[in-house]
């Protein structure tokens, strides 16, 4: 596993719905790979720190702003 495919798996690495075998790549590699491990710790952080937000912290105009970037993303 490379640097780009761990960032592609993050998200499911952190869900704990990657098969066992790709877990087992994602291990090892975080395991060689400090700026990977350094994401993976900068990307929990982020999680966390976005989960204590409540939703009328955020003004209407900018949250609708945020999910149609999102929506457009892919």
């Amino acid at each position: 596993m490379d640097c780009r495919d761990l960032v592609e798996l993050v998200t499911a690495y952190l869900e704990g719905s990657l098969d066992p075998e790709t877990r087992a790549r994602f291990d090892v590699h975080l395991l060689e790979c400090d700026g990977c491990e350094h994401y993976l710790q900068q990307f929990r952080v982020t999680v966390t720190t976005l989960g204590r937000i409540r939703d009328d912290d955020v003004d209407p105009r900018f949250r609708r702003r945020l999910m149609d970037a999102f929506r457009d993303w892919r």
